[in-house]
C-alpha cells in the first residue's frame, strides 16, 4: 500500500537532504532556521520523570 502524503514527505525530506549534500549538521541548522522564522511559538516540556519502586523478594 502507497500514502500519497507519506511520500509526498519522503519526497520533500529527500530534496531537503540533497540540498545540504546529506550534511546533518547543515540540514539541522537549516531546520532550525525554519523553525526561527515560522513565528509559531515551540515549547520545551521537561522530560516526565519515571517513579520507581523498589520490590522485595
Amino acid at each position: 500500500m502507497t500514502d500519497p502524503i507519506v511520500e509526498e514527505v519522503r519526497e520533500a525530506r529527500m530534496a531537503h537532504t540533497l540540498k545540504f549534500k546529506g550534511d546533518l549538521n547543515l540540514i539541522c541548522e537549516d531546520l532550525k532556521r525554519i523553525q526561527k522564522e515560522s513565528g509559531h511559538k515551540f515549547v520545551r516540556l521537561e522530560p516526565k520523570r519515571i517513579q520507581t519502586t523498589i520490590q522485595t523478594q
